[in-house]
């Protein structure tokens, strides 16, 4: 059972930047998809970014497009978002997720269901 923890949330102005982690200790979180998604109150899950199995393919929702940038760290286990110009309507609840997504292309990974394993979740606040 792989187990992730999501660190680097906070309170933030508008137009601040945020870097959000997201680490396991199992070395085979190399070979999973790793995805952000975001709740907000009163609000559905929904996709924020994700990067394939290999690296190779990143994907963002048009909501984050040019803000938002996503990396992953094999070395570390780790996965990173960079959040950029903030913005209020940013604020939710962070989660990253792994999966192992074979497919590719968009709409490969921006369904929750497809994600075998999640983070507790990490609060982002940004006032404006």
């Amino acid at each position: 059972q792989m187990q992730l923890v999501e660190s680097g949330g906070g309170l933030v102005q508008a137009g601040d930047s945020l870097r959000l982690s997201c680490a396991t200790s199992e070395r085979a979180f190399s070979r999973y998809a790793m995805g952000w998604f975001r709740q907000a109150p009163g609000k559905e899950r929904e996709f924020v970014a994700a990067i394939s199995r290999s690296g190779s393919e990143k994907h963002y929702a048009d909501s984050v497009k040019g803000r938002f940038t996503l990396s992953k760290d094999t070395a570390k286990n780790s996965g990173y978002l960079q959040m950029n110009s903030l913005k209020p309507e940013d604020t939710a609840v962070y989660y990253c997720a792994a999966g192992l997504l074979y497919c590719s292309g968009y709409g490969c990974y921006t369904s929750a269901t497809d994600y075998d394993y999640w983070g507790q979740g990490t609060q982002v606040t940004v006032s404006s």
